[in-house]
């Protein structure tokens, strides 16, 4: 079974939508766009997405690539 990365839409477009077609690149991952994933407060904040459930975040876009990787390898999902 794939990895789901989910996205917010809102979040999408404070800059994640390049995370997120980084991560399009790799045929090992499901990646979802959603319109809302009901972390506002988060979304407001810092560019998050959530893996398999588990909320990620960063403090730029850069990092919460780094983060999920991270989070993928630790939780040897990859």
């Amino acid at each position: 079974m794939r990895p789901i990365i989910e996205f917010c839409l809102s979040n999408l477009a404070s800059g994640t939508q390049k995370v997120m077609e980084e991560l399009e690149k790799d045929p090992n991952l499901d990646i979802i766009e959603y319109g809302c994933l009901g972390n506002c407060g988060n979304c407001a904040r810092t560019p998050f997405a959530l893996v398999n459930g588990e909320f990620v975040s960063g403090e730029t876009n850069e990092e919460l690539l780094e983060n999920i990787h991270d989070f993928l390898e630790e939780n040897m999902m990859i």
